[in-house]
């Protein structure tokens, strides 16, 4: 059965590890950048922002992860160490998304961050789309404060992910097949 072409892409979609130069081209971030904000956001309340961070500014990023690791650990080992500053150097791009939820009588916090995380799918999906290979990365040190601070955010906003934008390295490997009636049931 032949589906339509966007449909497609979200039913194939599939993450990718291994990046390299060149970073999404800006006419290609454009749309990346216009898929994130057509996420699910009731009210229109807006409550994320993002950061784009490529060239030198990665290697910044990376001595932000390095002084973070030492702050929490400060007798990790070299190769740790080493590791967490070459962190961002794994793709030629990364958005930041960042949630910055608002009061709203309607709206509750929980519902605002999963808009912020809908932003980060409906990046994912557009760069498949385009042929830019894309992963969705968190770990600790998106909830470190000093990566927080460093990266500017306010007390009230917290990282979502961290996107990592390339060129895939290789053929994407294929979606696993999973049976929907593993995951979908009639109620009652």
């Amino acid at each position: 059965m032949q589906h339509h072409p966007a449909l497609e892409v979200l039913i194939q979609r599939v993450s990718c590890a291994q990046l390299e130069a060149p970073a999404p081209a800006p006419e290609q971030l454009i749309l990346i950048q216009k898929a994130a904000l057509r996420a699910a956001d009731h009210h229109q309340l807006r409550s994320w922002r993002f950061l784009v961070i490529e060239g030198g500014a990665l290697k910044t990023l990376g001595n932000l992860f390095l002084q973070a690791r030492l702050e929490v650990t400060p007798d990790l080992s070299p190769e740790l160490l080493q590791r967490a500053q070459s962190l961002p150097l794994r793709a030629p791009m990364i958005v930041v998304a960042i949630a910055n939820p608002v009061a709203d009588p309607k709206v509750p916090e929980l519902e605002q961050l999963l808009s912020a995380g809908a932003t980060v799918q409906n990046m994912l999906n557009a760069a498949f789309a385009l042929g830019v290979g894309a992963i969705w990365r968190t770990g600790d040190l998106a909830s470190n404060p000093q990566v927080c601070r460093g990266l500017g955010l306010a007390d009230s906003e917290s990282i979502i992910g961290f996107l990592y934008l390339g060129t895939p390295k290789g053929a994407l490997r294929e979606a696993p097949a999973l049976n929907c009636e593993d995951f979908f049931k009639t109620w009652p």
